[in-house]
């Protein structure tokens, strides 16, 4: 049993959390209500954590040629910085700071109480305006109660105390903020960080998981209603800046609006406010320094003062994330409404359910096309069935997936009917995809090096290859020896501008693979390399 979190430790910790998560997303999106009841902050915190669960993988991943454990120090500030650039929403981005406490105390060989407490604090001060009853509520009480346990390097005991005061407090959180005690629910942000501290305490005792008190339900406000009280836009970025920038920063997004929080340091910094005017908060994070990865997510319209009558809404929508722009092009020009999924920037919920809202259907089919996305996309289609929009939502794992669906999707049918020819379409398609290497690693296809051509197929590595089309011919080929009647190929702006390698692919299908068609499109900006489907 570890007596501080090492390595193996702060791995399991983040696998554990993002399990635990996982499983608890969509009741903790349900219970939320406060700072602005839009349904997501399980799915932030979700996210939030799978960015650093990523950052960890990527570290142990650097030790694996060298057969050795990566430092302590080294893979909790990874986990750290992880959540910061992972950062989603109000609770997400408290979390992150919250990470970072930890980090910087164990980092340096101090014991786990040292590191809640400290955690709290930079927490408390990353808030502009804290309120009791949230979040930060919770995450003072775990600090208390790991304070209190006699010996402090006892970690798994220092967890358990932290775990169990964290939940007393979450408990009392109704009568502290009197939006819970009206609709009958904990803070969902206190209720996620009791979720990750629960697997801290299953990775330092390697025992299960504690089992947290069932969430308390009651009538919950109307996510519109709520939003109109406060501004209208979440706004999101990381900002690379000097302290004192910062604090000027702080000091003007605090008069544009509210639920302001800044965390990080060391120059990067993970800014989150719900201003009315989105445009003046990204302004004054371009005098601050850099900003990137900017996200902006509309609340709800404000509703005006003689609306006019609103169209009658279609029957029925389809809504696919796409990357790259081709695509988007494409899939619109069949119908859709499109959702750009930028690298490395997967959309929030917010985003997908914004794009439902512009389908202005009665029924819609929600197709994710990636796999990481699934919770994200199950909260926006929670959230958008409680606006009176029937959603069906196809767990597409790929973009050649999506389009398999797309094709065959008929509006006049029946919904369900409609939605099993798609769901049945999108699993009839193997998908793969082609990649660079970015570093030596091991793979399920043997050791690669940095520049090499991956080809995936369903997710994990077939092929290592030198050159793209050689890699896309024996992708094609592993595939195609299983039976297949249609070739998509999906090629991306990163692919060589002077080898045609659709051309080649397509010839090569059709001198090798007897009665099987090709299909192929550009994707254009912000597209994998080349995606590759078979049906």
């Amino acid at each position: 049993m570890p007596q501080n979190l090492d390595a193996a430790a702060v791995r399991a910790w983040c696998a554990g959390a993002l399990e635990a998560l996982g499983r608890e997303r969509a009741d903790i999106d349900a219970i939320n209500v406060y700072p602005v009841a839009d349904g997501d902050t399980g799915t932030n915190l979700y996210l939030t954590v799978e960015s650093a669960a990523q950052a960890v993988e990527a570290v142990f991943a650097a030790h694996e040629t060298r057969a050795d454990l990566p430092e302590p120090a080294d893979t909790v500030r990874a986990m750290a910085h992880g959540a910061l650039i992972g950062a989603r929403g109000n609770s997400g981005t408290i979390l992150a700071q919250l990470l970072r406490g930890v980090a910087e105390r164990t980092g340096a060989g101090e014991p786990l109480p040292a590191a809640l407490r400290r955690a709290a604090v930079l927490a408390r001060e990353a808030v502009a305006h804290p309120v009791e009853g949230t979040i930060l509520t919770v995450a003072a009480a775990a600090a208390d109660a790991a304070e209190a346990v006699a010996e402090p390097r006892d970690t798994a005991a220092v967890a358990r105390a932290a775990y169990e005061g964290a939940g007393a407090a979450l408990d009392a959180t109704p009568g502290q903020l009197a939006v819970l005690g009206r609709s009958g629910v904990v803070d969902a942000g206190g209720r996620g960080l009791l979720v990750v501290l629960g697997a801290l305490v299953a990775a330092v005792t390697e025992e299960a998981p504690p089992v947290p008190a069932p969430l308390r339900h009651g009538p919950l406000p109307v996510p519109e209603q709520c939003a109109a009280d406060g501004p209208a836009f979440e706004v999101i970025y990381l900002l690379e800046a000097g302290d004192a920038a910062v604090a000027r920063l702080r000091a003007r997004l605090d008069v544009l609006g509210d639920s302001l929080v800044v965390v990080g340091g060391d120059g990067l910094w993970n800014v989150h406010v719900h201003v009315d005017d989105a445009g003046a908060a990204v302004e004054a994070g371009v005098e601050a320094g850099r900003p990137h990865r900017i996200r902006i997510t509309h609340f709800a319209s404000a509703p005006a003062a003689a609306p006019a009558p609103a169209p009658a809404p279609d029957q029925r929508a389809v809504v696919v994330v796409v990357p790259g722009e081709g695509l988007a092009e494409l899939c619109a020009g069949a119908g859709a409404t499109t959702v750009l999924a930028r690298p490395g920037e997967p959309p929030a919920s917010g985003e997908l359910v914004d794009a439902i809202r512009r389908a202005h259907a009665r029924e819609v089919v929600l197709l994710p096309n990636a796999a990481e996305l699934r919770h994200t996309a199950a909260a926006a289609a929670d959230q958008a069935r409680a606006e009176g929009v029937r959603v069906a939502l196809i767990p597409t794992r790929a973009a050649v997936q999506g389009i398999a669906a797309l094709a065959v999707h008929e509006p006049d049918r029946r919904f369900d009917e409609d939605v099993v020819a798609m769901t049945a379409a999108a699993g009839a398609t193997r998908y793969a995809e082609l990649t660079v290497a970015e570093r030596q690693s091991w793979t399920s296809a043997g050791v690669c090096q940095a520049g090499d051509v991956l080809g995936l197929i369903d997710g994990d590595v077939a092929v290592i290859g030198t050159d793209v089309t050689t890699t896309a011919t024996a992708v094609l080929d592993r595939m195609l020896a299983a039976g297949g009647e249609l070739v998509t190929l999906v090629l991306g702006d990163g692919a060589p501008a002077d080898v045609p390698v659709l051309a080649r692919l397509e010839r090569h299908v059709r001198d090798t693979h007897l009665a099987v068609d090709t299909v192929a499109y550009h994707a254009g900006r912000g597209s994998p390399l080349l995606l590759i489907g078979v049906e």
